[in-house]
Parts: structure tokens; C-alpha cells; sequence
């Protein structure tokens, strides 16, 4: 049986890149492998989306970035937290993980019971 890779829903990709760069600075490529790993592959991650989302959390101070070079002697720009970036991550991941429980709930109700 195949699984069919799941686009991101609105509005998670920042969060989830801000969880990424929490365990270090990375450059795109990086980004998007560490999420496709740590997801096992379910999660499709567009190229163009999550360079828009790093550009617009640039913007707003919540990661920064400068050039580097990559293992193999390419030159990228790495991208790291902010102390205001990991401010956000905990506000929204928790607010995320609040909103994933509550529609887990509802999708694993097994009965028609109201309180």
C-alpha cells in the first residue's frame, strides 16, 4: 500500500521550521530533509513555500540568516533562531499541538455522548 505525501497545511510551516532550526542553524535543503525525515516522508515540503515562510520570518526578526558554505563547498545561507523566533515557537507550538488534540479528539470519538 502506498502513503500519498500530505501538503502542509496553512499556517504550520513556520512553526515547523522554527522547530527545525531549534536544533541548529541549516540551510533550505537542510530544512526541508529534516522535515521530510522526521515526518517519514509524509510531509511534502514545496521549495517555494518554505522560501517565502524564511524570507517573511527574516522580515519579522524571527530567524536570521548569513552565507555559508555546505558540505560539499556550495555556498548557502544558513538559517538560525532569534531569541524572538524561539518567543514564537513556544507560543504557537503550543497553541498548534492544543488545536492538534482537540481535532484528534473529535476525529477519534467512537460515540455520540455530549457532555
Amino acid at each position: 500500500m502506498a502513503t500519498e505525501n500530505s501538503p502542509l497545511l496553512k499556517g504550520t510551516l513556520d512553526v515547523l521550521v522554527l522547530k527545525t532550526l531549534s536544533w541548529g542553524a541549516m540551510h533550505g535543503a537542510e530544512i526541508t530533509a529534516w522535515l521530510e525525515a522526521r515526518s517519514s516522508g509524509h510531509l511534502d515540503v514545496e521549495e517555494s513555500a518554505l522560501y517565502h515562510a524564511l524570507h517573511r520570518m527574516e522580515e519579522r526578526a524571527l530567524i536570521a540568516a548569513e552565507w555559508g558554505l555546505t558540505d560539499n563547498n556550495r555556498r548557502a545561507r544558513y538559517y538560525k533562531l532569534t531569541a524572538a523566533g524561539r518567543a514564537h515557537l513556544r507560543a504557537e507550538g503550543a497553541r498548534f499541538i492544543r488545536y492538534a488534540e482537540a481535532v484528534t479528539s473529535v476525529l477519534g470519538a467512537t460515540s455520540r455522548a455530549t457532555s
